[in-house]
């Protein structure tokens, strides 16, 4: 238990951390500018830093509930079927989340195989950006795969014991001034 939590947690502070670096190379980009020099390949690591802190964060965002799922029509069966249908879907995407993270760890090998390199002022091989993609998708797969495990065993998913949690905004009593 302590180990799934573990990996959800570094999964989101790794995608907290990618856009706290895009901040500062940002930041940098701009005070370089007021100064009169560029920051070399900005624009490049900053896209970099955004689509590693979107792959860090999907198993992080669905074991929380972050995801947008369709549930109306799941909420309106009996709940005979409710949890057989969730389990179909789970095992679809987990199937689906293999297939996705197969492909990119096989990018990530093939980008290093053929000694790929990005374009930009500064190149770097293109393994080294794409390594977060296959190892955020990897972990959104286990996220997955714990969330259809749970489901096959009776045990209600974390991401929908929070769908229950109100998440409404308290703006208190206060009417006097209405």
């Amino acid at each position: 238990m302590r180990f799934k939590q573990a990996l959800y947690m570094l999964s989101g502070g790794l995608s907290g951390f990618f856009i706290v670096l895009i901040m500062m190379i940002i930041l940098a980009q701009i005070i370089g500018r007021l100064l009169g020099f560029i920051v070399p390949s900005a624009e490049d690591f900053s896209g970099y830093a955004l689509a590693a802190s979107t792959f860090f964060g999907l198993a992080y965002t669905f074991h929380e509930g972050g995801h947008i799922r369709v549930n109306l029509a799941i909420q309106r069966l009996p709940d005979a079927w409710q949890r057989p249908l969730e389990t179909l879907v789970l095992g679809l995407a987990f199937l689906l989340l293999c297939f996705a993270s197969y492909y990119c760890t096989y990018m990530v090998w093939e980008s290093h195989d053929f000694e790929e390199v990005t374009h930009g002022y500064i190149p770097i091989p293109l393994w080294i950006p794409q390594v977060p993609l296959a190892v955020g998708m990897i972990a959104f797969n286990l996220a997955v795969l714990d969330s259809l495990i749970d489901n096959i065993r009776g045990i209600t998913p974390h991401y929908k014991v929070l769908e229950g949690e109100d998440v409404t905004l308290d703006l208190g009593d206060d009417k006097e001034g209405v």
